[in-house]
C-alpha cells in the first residue's frame, strides 16, 4: 500500500446509495437489477461518501474514487471507492486472495510474500534477491546509516551490526538482509500473539509512536465506517490484542515516495447474510514512508442485466509524518494523487479477474 508528497501515493492490495418508493423500483426493473441491488445500495449511502449511485452505470463505468471526510489530526487522509464487478462477492474474494500487486510495475511492490503464522529467516529470504534499483538503494543506505528515519525501535536499533559487506551477489548486504529479517520476524510473531497492542514502538529516533494507535485514530475520525466495520475489527488483531479471527499474513518490499520500505501486512475477511463480505487489510508495520495504512471493502451480490455481480466500496486510510507536513494545494495534490494510486491499482484488479 503509499504516499506523502504530492508526486507520491502507492496503494497496492487489497483491496448506496438512499433511495426509496416506487421510483426506485422502476429504475431497477428498468436496469436489469433485482431488488437485492436496492439492498446493497441502501446499505451503502449511511456509511459512507457516495450517495447517488447508479448501479447500471457504474457496472459500465470505471472505479468511482472520491475524498474521505476530513479528519483532525494532520497525518491522517482517507479515500474512498466504489464500483461493480463481474460474479459473486465469493468469487470476488478468491480473486482478492489470490491479487499479487508484485506482478504490475506500475504499482512499485518489488517483492510480496505470504507469511506463516510462526516464521523463520527462510520465509524472508528473497529480500536478499531484491530488484537493483533507486529505491532499494536508497532503502540499503537508510539501514547502514541507521537513518533516523527508520521506523524501528531503540532496541532494534542495537542489534544491527553496521556491517556493510558480504552483498552475496545482490544489492542488499547480507548484513541487511539479516538485520531486516530478524525485525520482520519478531514483529510478526508479536503481532500474532498479541496483536498491533504488542507491536514494539517507532522510537529509535525521536518521540516514541504506536501504530495501533495511528490505527485507532484513524478509526475514531472515520466513525460511520468504524460502526459499519466493527463486528469484523473486533474480532482482529488492527489496533488491539490478537484477536480471535485468523489472518492472512503477508510481506512486502515496496517504493514510498522514491524509498524502498518493507512492510508486515495482515489480511481478514468475513461473510454475512445474503452473501455478502467484509474485508479488513492492515499494513501494521513500515520501516518508513507512513505509519499505518488500512484498506476496508464490503461487498454485496447484486444481479445487473441479468448477470451475477458484485457492488464493491474500498475504504483507504494512511497514517504519515509526511502528511502532517502538507497543507492547501499541497495536501490536495497528495490526495489526488491518492486517489489515482487506487484507481490503477482497482482497474488492474479488475481486469485480471474479468472485469473493465
Amino acid at each position: 500500500m503509499l504516499l506523502m508528497k504530492p508526486k507520491m501515493v502507492n496503494f497496492k492490495r487489497h483491496f448506496f446509495t438512499r433511495t426509496c418508493g416506487l421510483l426506485l423500483l422502476v429504475s431497477l426493473f428498468r436496469f436489469g437489477l433485482t431488488i437485492a441491488s436496492a439492498d446493497a445500495v441502501s446499505e451503502l449511502a449511511p456509511f459512507s461518501i457516495f450517495d447517488k449511485v447508479d448501479l447500471a452505470q457504474l457496472a459500465k463505468s470505471d472505479v468511482k474514487t472520491a475524498h474521505g471526510p476530513p479528519m483532525r489530526n494532520p497525518r491522517f487522509l482517507a479515500v474512498q471507492s466504489c464500483y461493480v464487478a463481474p460474479g459473486s462477492p465469493a468469487q470476488q474474494m478468491e480473486a482478492l486472495r489470490r491479487w499479487n500487486p508484485s506482478k504490475y510495475r506500475e504499482l512499485k511492490v518489488f517483492l510480496h510474500s505470504d507469511l506463516p503464522s510462526n516464521p523463520g529467516p527462510a520465509n524472508f529470504e528473497r529480500l536478499k534477491n531484491a530488484p537493483n534499483n533507486a529505491s532499494v538503494r536508497s532503502f540499503v543506505t537508510a539501514t547502514q546509516k541507521l537513518s533516523p528515519d527508520l521506523q524501528i525501535s531503540k532496541e532494534e536499533a542495537k542489534r544491527f551490526s553496521g556491517a556493510t559487506g558480504g552483498t552475496g551477489g545482490g544489492v542488499v548486504p547480507t548484513a541487511v538482509v539479516a538485520f531486516w529479517t530478524d525485525v520482520l520476524i519478531a514483529r510478526t510473531k508479536s503481532f500474532v500473539s498479541g496483536g498491533m497492542a504488542a507491536e514494539p514502538p517507532y522510537d529509535h529516533a525521536g518521540p516514541s509512536l504506536r501504530p495501533s494507535d495511528e490505527v485507532n485514530g484513524l478509526l475514531r475520525e472515520q466513525d460511520k465506517i468504524r460502526r459499519q466495520f466493527s463486528g469484523l475489527l473486533g474480532a482482529t488483531a488492527i489496533g488491539r490484542g490478537a484477536g480471535s479471527l485468523p489472518a492472512e499474513l503477508y510481506w512486502e518490499l515496496l517504493d514510498v515516495d522514491d524509498h524502498g520500505v518493507v512492510t508486515l501486512g495482515a489480511a481478514y475477511s468475513r461473510s454475512g447474510a445474503g452473501g455478502t463480505y467484509q474485508t479488513a487489510d492492515v499494513l501494521y508495520y513500515a520501516s518508513g514512508g507512513y505509519y499505518v495504512a488500512l484498506t476496508l471493502h464490503q461487498l454485496w451480490p447484486v444481479t445487473v442485466d441479468g448477470k451475477p455481480s458484485t457492488l464493491v466500496w474500498r475504504g483507504d486510510m494512511i497514517s504519515s509524518a509526511a502528511l502532517g507536513s502538507l497543507h492547501g494545494v499541497e495536501r490536495l495534490g497528495s490526495e489526488s494523487v491518492m486517489m489515482k494510486n487506487i484507481t490503477k491499482a482497482v482497474t488492474l484488479f479488475r481486469r485480471e479477474t474479468g472485469g473493465r
